[in-house]
């Protein structure tokens, strides 16, 4: 099984290489926060957000309910759907809201 905070670099730089293949000049990262339970993707600008968390144990994705917390509902699990969000994850996080 891959370590789950490897896993959630290489989505951080999904994200990035999303947001500059739009074209985009303006600096812009994610950045991963470690918490008890989760790891805290955050967007990084001029300002910082919540983009998304991941559980540490078992790499569940879960999308920002505010700075804290995540909410309720599993979008992908890292481990089974790196290869997936390679192509569905976008740098707005357009792909974490259920459909």
């Amino acid at each position: 099984m891959e370590n789950i905070q490897q896993l959630t670099n290489q989505l951080c730089a999904i994200l990035k290489a999303n947001y500059y293949k739009n074209g985009s000049t303006l600096d812009y990262n994610f950045v991963v926060e470690e918490g008890n339970r989760y790891y805290k993707i955050v967007m990084v600008n001029n300002q910082r957000g919540v983009h998304a968390f991941v559980d540490k144990n078992n790499g569940d994705l879960y999308k920002a309910k505010s700075w804290k917390s995540p909410a309720k509902g599993v979008r992908y699990n890292l481990v089974a759907d790196i290869e997936k969000l390679k192509v569905v994850a976008d740098w707005a996080g357009g792909y974490l809201y259920k459909g």
